[in-house]
This record gives C-alpha cells, sequence and structure tokens, in this order.
C-alpha cells in the first residue's frame, strides 16, 4: 500500500518547488471559467436588465476582439519574459548564478505569470467554442468584456512585474531577500526546538544493538527531513536511527543514507517509510536550511571581489548581513538529537558546528580580498563583533580567524600611512579578542 502511495507524494513535492506550481493553479482557475462562460449559457431573463446594451451586435465583432486580445496577450508575454530573463542573466552574471532560479521561482512571478497564461487560455476557449445565432447571447457578451478585463489587469500586472522584476536584481533586494529568508529558517529552528524532546549532544552512547544500513533511492539534495515521523517509526521497533549526512548534502543513488540500530531487521515497507520522511530540492533551499543563505551571501560577497566585477562595497555589505545571522547563531545552539518521551535516542543528525560555519564563511572572503585593506577591516570588524556574543570555546576560534586577518593586514601595509591608517582600527570599538595596538613597520609586503 505505501509504494502505491509514495511515487505520486514524491511527484507532488517536486511539483510544489517548480515554477508551474501557483502558475497551473492559476491558470486551471480561468480555464474553469472559460467552460463556464461557454458550457452554461445562462438565460437573458435571469440577469438584469441594465445589462443588455451590452449585446454585441454582431459575432464577428466579438471574435475580432477577442482575436486582438489574445494576440496582445501574447506578444506582452513574450516581451515581458525575454526581458525579465535578460536582466536575470545579469544579475547571475553580476552575483551569483544560484540566485536566478530563485528569483524566477518566487511567487509573486509565478502568480503574474499564471494570470498572463490563464487570459490566454480564457480568451482562447471563447474562440473555439462559436456562438450560436445570428448575434452573440448576453452571456457569451458578458464573457468577452470579462476577457477585455482581464487583459487589463495583465497590463497592470506588466508595470508590476517589470518593476519588481528590475527592484529584485538590485544589490540590496538580493542580500536582504536572503537575510531574511535565513533569518526566518534559524527562528523557525529555535523554535521547534523548544521542546524537551530536542536535544543537543557532543557524544552519543555506543549501543549494543545491530546496526542495518538503509541506502537512497534517489539522487540529489536533502535539505530536510520529517525527524519528528522518522522518531515515531523508530519507537516502533525500538530502534535509534542515525542520519549519514548533513542536511543540504548531495547524495546518490544506493548511498547508505541511515543508520539503524536495532535487534530486529527493519521491513522492507518500514525502510520505504523511512526515506520517505527525507525531503528532496533542486539546488539549495534558503527557506529550509539557514546555513545555505549564509552560503549563498558569501558566495556574492566572492563574486564581487573578482577581477571582473570588482565591487568591494558590495561584499561588505554581505559581511554585514553574515554578522547578524551568526550573532543569531551564537544565541542558541542547535541541536542534534531527537528522543521519546522517556529519554531514549530515536534520531541523530550531523549539525554544523559553528567553528566550521565561521570557516567556511569568512576564509574565502579573506582569500579573495586579501589584497584589499577595507575587506580585511571589515572582516576583522566583524570577528570583533561576533566576540561579543560568543562562549569562551566559540572566543577561541573567533580569535584565531582574528589573527588571520592581522596577519593578512601586516603583508598589506609599506610605509607609515598605511601603518598609521590601519593602525587607528585595530582595536577600535568593543570588542573580547586579544589585538595588538600597531602593526610592524618593516614587516615585508606579502607578493601579488
Amino acid at each position: 500500500m505505501f509504494s502505491l502511495f509514495a511515487w505520486p507524494i514524491r511527484v507532488f513535492r517536486n511539483f510544489r518547488q517548480s515554477i508551474a506550481y501557483l502558475t497551473s493553479l492559476i491558470t486551471l482557475f480561468y480555464l474553469s471559467l472559460g467552460l463556464l462562460a461557454v458550457l452554461s449559457p445562462i438565460d437573458e431573463s435571469q440577469l438584469p436588465g441594465f445589462l443588455e446594451p451590452l449585446t454585441f451586435d454582431n459575432p464577428d465583432t466579438a471574435r475580432t476582439l477577442l482575436a486582438t486580445l489574445i494576440g496582445g496577450m501574447i506578444s506582452l508575454v513574450v516581451f515581458s519574459f525575454s526581458m525579465v530573463m535578460s536582466v536575470l542573466s545579469q544579475a547571475g552574471s553580476n552575483f551569483s548564478l544560484k540566485l536566478v532560479f530563485s528569483l524566477v521561482t518566487e511567487r509573486r512571478h509565478q502568480q503574474v505569470l499564471g494570470h498572463y497564461l490563464g487570459t490566454i487560455l480564457f480568451i482562447l476557449v471563447l474562440l473555439m467554442v462559436p456562438m450560436e445565432g445570428a448575434t452573440p447571447d448576453l452571456w457569451r457578451s458578458l464573457a468577452v468584456y470579462l476577457g477585455a478585463g482581464m487583459v487589463i489587469n495583465c497590463l497592470a500586472l506588466f508595470v508590476y512585474f517589470i518593476h519588481n522584476a528590475s527592484q529584485s536584481v538590485q544589490i540590496n533586494a538580493v542580500t536582504q531577500g536572503l537575510h531574511r529568508s535565513a533569518q526566518a529558517s534559524m527562528e523557525r529552528l529555535e523554535t521547534k526546538q523548544q521542546a524537551k524532546t530536542w536535544r543537543y549532544l557532543s557524544s552519543f552512547p555506543v549501543s549494543e544493538k545491530t546496526c542495518h544500513w538503509i541506502y537512497s533511492d534517489q539522487s540529489g539534495y536533502i535539505q530536510n527531513a520529517n525527524l519528528e515521523e522518522l522518531a515515531k517509526l523508530a519507537e516502533k521497533i525500538d530502534a535509534a536511527i542515525h542520519l549519514n549526512f548533513a542536511f543540504g548534502d548531495y547524495t546518490i543513488k544506493a548511498f547508505p543514507l541511515l543508520k539503524v540500530e536495532s535487534d530486529q531487521t527493519p521491513s522492507e515497507t518500514w525502510c520505504k517509510s523511512a526515506l520517505s520522511q527525507l525531503e528532496y530540492v533542486e539546488g539549495e533551499s534558503v527557506k529550509s536550511l539557514y546555513v545555505n543563505g549564509l552560503t549563498q551571501l558569501m558566495e556574492v560577497a566572492i563574486k564581487a571581489l573578482s577581477p571582473g566585477i570588482n565591487d568591494p562595497g558590495t561584499a561588505r555589505l554581505c559581511l554585514h548581513q553574515i554578522t547578524e545571522l551568526l550573532c543569531q547563531r551564537l544565541s542558541f545552539q542547535p541541536c542534534n538529537t531527537l528522543t521519546d518521551d522517556q529519554g531514549r535516542i530515536r534520531v541523530t543528525w550531523p549539525e554544523e558546528r559553528f567553528n566550521s560555519l565561521v570557516y567556511k564563511l569568512f576564509t574565502p572572503i579573506l582569500y579573495y580580498g586579501r589584497s584589499d585593506v577595507s575587506i580585511c577591516l571589515s572582516l576583522l570588524k566583524a570577528l570583533k563583533t561576533l566576540s561579543l556574543f560568543a562562549e569562551n570555546e566559540q572566543l577561541e576560534v573567533i580569535q584565531a580567524h582574528a589573527e588571520r586577518v592581522i596577519e593578512a593586514l601586516t603583508e598589506l601595509h609599506n610605509d607609515a600611512l598605511d601603518q598609521e591608517f590601519i593602525a587607528a582600527r585595530l582595536n577600535k570599538g568593543e570588542h573580547r579578542l586579544r589585538l595588538p595596538n600597531s602593526l610592524p613597520l618593516d614587516t615585508p609586503r606579502r607578493p601579488v
């Protein structure tokens, strides 16, 4: 029974993540209106009398109007999306290609596309079904006017769509969008972990139960999992499930995904139920995993530091967003264990540690911006801010990264003016780091 419903459920999940989801729903609504207009004629006696002057005297007039409207709509769709694709391709070359897909699949863009295609389909239905009699009845005449009203609505949506698409590729909108999505994802995770069954364990006790492996049945990025349902499945057979991947990893088919500690061998149906709780997506989803939002901000920053772009201001803007998100990450410890009501471990999964996260975010920016004093000082300022929110263990990690930035600054300066400019900013502001008051003046400059 499970195998019968597994495939439709998986297809529906993939469909919801595509650009066709809302577009199809809105288009189906317009199609229903078109079928209602041509298949359910209403007698004129059932309509208000003041609408009678709206009846067309000649069916050719209505058909000509509809043909003109559908031609204009097709031209509008082609013009709108050709211009948007041009804007998005430019955004991909300036920022990151990962952002293009997320911009295209925004709900607002899906809604506009749905209204466009739905209006074309509605008018097409009116054109395909001939009108009866020498003149159209009032019901069909009203349907033609409704089609004209839909086109006017699409014209308003055209202005909104162009404005929204052009605004969405501006760097402030891009970074703030990533920041909001990552922040919302982090807040949802923090709220969910308030339950007592969610815990963080630095090490897991060794179990004497037999281990069984469950292998993946497809390839893709696993962004999330229904951990509560996995815990219930584990409780049914008195087992513990250990996820052999980190959320956001790309796994291939037949990869050992789940390690099950259980005295009895899990049945095939149980294994399929466990695999169905994993959420596969195309690419990286910021809404499901806050780490993806941080890494994409980092990628935008290093893209801006490339010689072809050469925009350190964008890199600094991304650093500001990363710093705020990391400060929020320091305020709580993401869990890596889910237990039952008796405190027995049911599900465990690898969680990104803070030291690993900081290394992944700051090291590439320092590497690509090492020759820019403003980038190095911005990195140092970010680390100073993080030090105010860090515990002792985390503070040592931040201190190590600050020392790397100091080393990069030492390699940059080669005269008294550089020395004075950098030294004035080394210990400026509140922080808990151990920083020198000045840099040695005679240090040779690092060759480019």
